[in-house]
Parts: C-alpha cells; sequence; structure tokens
C-alpha cells in the first residue's frame, strides 16, 4: 500500500468514477477491487470529513458501454450520471479477442477500433464531467513516434488530438519512446516505468540468484531499449550489454527490415545470469534469438522481461527455445490482453499491476505527488539486500 500521508492533507479533486472499456475488463474489475480496498482503510477515513466519507463506495465503475449498427459504425453510451465526476477511461488497445458483426461478418477489434471507442467515449463525457484522465497503458502506435522519411506520425497525432478534445491527464506504461511526449509540450504526459514490478516477480519465483556485478547482468536486446535495461541495471547495481541488429534495408518484411545478425557489446557473460529487459514482445523472433546467443556466449540463465507482451506470432516458437533452454522464465505484465494458454506455460510468470493502477488512480483523484505510487531505489536496494542474505521474506505485492 502507498504512503496515505499525502492523500491526508487533500480532498478528492471530485467523486470518482472508472470507466473501463470491453478491451480492459478483467484488469479494470481487479483495479476497482483494489480501489475499494484502500478507501476503506482507516488511513483513508481519516478525518470524517463529507468530502472524504462521500468517495468511499463498494465500486466506482460507471456503466458505459460502445455499441455498433449492423454497418460497423458505432457510438458511446454512458448509462448512468458522471456529471462532476472525475472520471480515468482505461482500455487495452491491444485486445484482439473482442469481436464486433459488420454486414454479418465477425470481425476482431484492431488498436484503430480499440482508439475509436475510445474517442467516442470521451465525446460522450466531454462538457459534462468534471475531469477526464485516460489510462493507456500500451500507447496506440507507440512505434510509429517519428518521422524518418514520407510517412505518418500516428502516435504524436494521437496525443494532439485527445487533448483537443478535452482531456485532462494521459497516463501510459514503458512506452516505446518517452519523448513522443514532446508533441505535448504543454500538456501531462505520466510514463511509468516497471523496475519493482519486475524485481519482486522474479525474486518471488527464484530463490538462488546473486544480485550483484559478479552474478547477474542486464542485456538490452537492440540499440533502442537500452536506455530502459541501463535503467534497470542501475536500479538492482550490476553492469549491462546490449545486441546490435544488423538488419537488411533492401527489403521490408512485415512492415520491418528484416535483421541479418546480433551483435553483442558487453562483458564477459561465462556463468552469469542474465536478464533480458523490453517494452514489449512481438513476434517474439528477436528476443529469442537473443536468448540464444546468450546461451551460445555460455551464460548460466536467461530471464526475459517485458512490460507487454503481444506473442503476435503466437507461442510455438517460445515452447520450443523453452525445450531447449535458451530461456529460464518470461515475466510480462497484465496491462494488455495475454493469450489464455500462457498461463499454463511452466515458464510463465505474471507481474500483476491492478494495484499499481489502483494507487495511481487515487493518487491522482486527490491531486497529490505521484512520487509515492512505485518504491523507492533504495526500498528496491534494501529488498535485493535481503534476498542476497537469503532473509526470505514475503514480497508486498506491487502491481
Amino acid at each position: 500500500m502507498p504512503d496515505l500521508s499525502e492523500i491526508k492533507k487533500s480532498l478528492p479533486v471530485a467523486p470518482l468514477g472508472l470507466v473501463v472499456l470491453d478491451s480492459a475488463k478483467t484488469l479494470g474489475n481487479d483495479i476497482d477491487r483494489h480501489i475499494g480496498e484502500v478507501r476503506k482503510t482507516e488511513e483513508y477515513k481519516f478525518s470524517g470529513d463529507p468530502a472524504i466519507t462521500g468517495c468511499v463506495k463498494d465500486s466506482y465503475l460507471i456503466k458505459a458501454k460502445c455499441p455498433r449498427f449492423g454497418s460497423g459504425e458505432g457510438k458511446g453510451v454512458f448509462e448512468e450520471s458522471i456529471r462532476g465526476k472525475d472520471i480515468f477511461i482505461l482500455l487495452d488497445v491491444c485486445n484482439y479477442s473482442i469481436t464486433y458483426r459488420m454486414n454479418g461478418i465477425v470481425n476482431h477489434m484492431s488498436p484503430d477500433d480499440h482508439y475509436q471507442d475510445l474517442k467516442r467515449v470521451i465525446s460522450a463525457a466531454s462538457g459534462i464531467a468534471r475531469r477526464i484522465n485516460v489510462i493507456m497503458p500500451f500507447l496506440y502506435e507507440g512505434r510509429q513516434h517519428k518521422r524518418s522519411k514520407r510517412e505518418s506520425l500516428d502516435c504524436a497525432f494521437m496525443l494532439e488530438e485527445l487533448y483537443n478534445m478535452g482531456i485532462d491527464n494521459f497516463i501510459t506504461f514503458d512506452a516505446h519512446d518517452p519523448r513522443v511526449a514532446n508533441a505535448i509540450p504543454l500538456y501531462g504526459f505520466d510514463n511509468y516505468m516497471l523496475p519493482d514490478q519486475f524485481v519482486n516477480a522474479i525474486l518471488a519465483s527464484e530463490k538462488d540468484l546473486i544480485i550483484d556485478k559478479d552474478h547477474l547482468v542486464v542485456i538490452s536486446p537492440d540499440e533502442g531499449a537500452l536506455n530502459r535495461a541501463i535503467y534497470f541495471a542501475n536500479v538492482l547495481g550490476v553492469n549491462t550489454g546490449m545486441f546490435y541488429k544488423r538488419r537488411d534495408y533492401t527489403q521490408v518484411v512485415n512492415g520491418k527490415n528484416p535483421i541479418v545478425a546480433h551483435e553483442f557489446l558487453g562483458d564477459n557473460l561465462d556463468g552469469k545470469d542474465v536478464i533480458i529487459i523490453d517494452d514489449m514482445i512481438s513476434s517474439g523472433e528477436s528476443m529469442l534469438d537473443t536468448a540464444k546467443k546468450l546461451k551460445d556466449m555460455n551464460a548460466k540463465r536467461v530471464y526475459i522481461c517485458c512490460t507487454f507482451g503481444l506473442f503476435t506470432n503466437g507461442l510455438a516458437a517460445f515452447d520450443k527455445a523453452f525445450e531447449r533452454c535458451y530461456f529460464e522464465k518470461l515475466v510480462t505484465t497484465n496491462l494488455n490482453f495475454l493469450p489464455p494458454d500462457l498461463k499454463e506455460r511452466p515458464y510463465f510468470i505474471e507481474a500483476d499491476m491492478s494495484s499499481l493502477l489502483a494507487d495511481i488512480i487515487n493518487m491522482m483523484n486527490h491531486d497529490v505527488s505521484m512520487s509515492n505510487v512505485n518504491e523507492t531505489v533504495e526500498d528496491i536496494h534494501e529488498a535485493i539486500a535481503r534476498y542476497n542474505n537469503r532473509e526470505f521474506m514475503e514480497l508486498e505485492e506491487h502491481a
């Protein structure tokens, strides 16, 4: 549970309302439960002030939907009043399991469809809600964040469009390139990194790691993830390395230039455990190739950590790589839709983010500093020190 001392000094901006689109129902229900648990504690109900006690409810979910006509057109509808509320809209643009019918044909919703539904809900709430906040864990079009030739700037345009529609805050996680926030320099863009969640998940599942420079290395699978790997390595107090992708720029396959080879830059990995860190797994081709090369370099064990597991080509390649002992565990979050059978895999570890998101919403609803949400680096170092000394204690869930 976060430090509630800041909340004690402030009143909510407005009564809280949580709007969960169909794409994020499971995560949204867990967040709602965590918010209810926090707000029913004695620390939250400290003053008896009506402005506080009136904000303590069994559920904060707002009934909303985006029905579609037979032609495929849609609309956003609220089924209860949102007047004067501080609403948080949660969606998962990667949830391909949601379907709709168009002219009798069943279609799976794409990221474009989810984004259109978000705009419909914002449009229905504009001018009525006290404040509109968007929680988009996977940044829509986050990989199309810069212009290097004659191409669109989808992610930057999306952010401009949402703020032009009247949203007040935008929250995302581990953006592919957080510099896309430069597209909206006068507005808020909260991008949360997740080092403590990955650390807790790994330490809770593995009992014989040694977290120091002599036994563990954090690896970036490419140059784009190097900053993320350096940050994670600094938090753990270990060294880092990276692979450089040599690509064939004469052709484009599945929207990208195919990888010819991976070249490693870093220290000797002989007998060391390795953590590969990245923001997402798409097909997994690059990540698994990196894991194989690390084992070829005599790495002891390989752990894969990514914020978003998309698995666009399925799990067969990961199953085969695990059978060949290319990696030990795969840690990913529940911030996006995961294939149902992934949870049955022996190598899978889920880092639950619902508690963290509930803390973010609580703090933002009170307009207080968000610095109390995540564990501090000092807290992580203390947990690692206890782990290295084998003073086993139950790790707190920070999702």
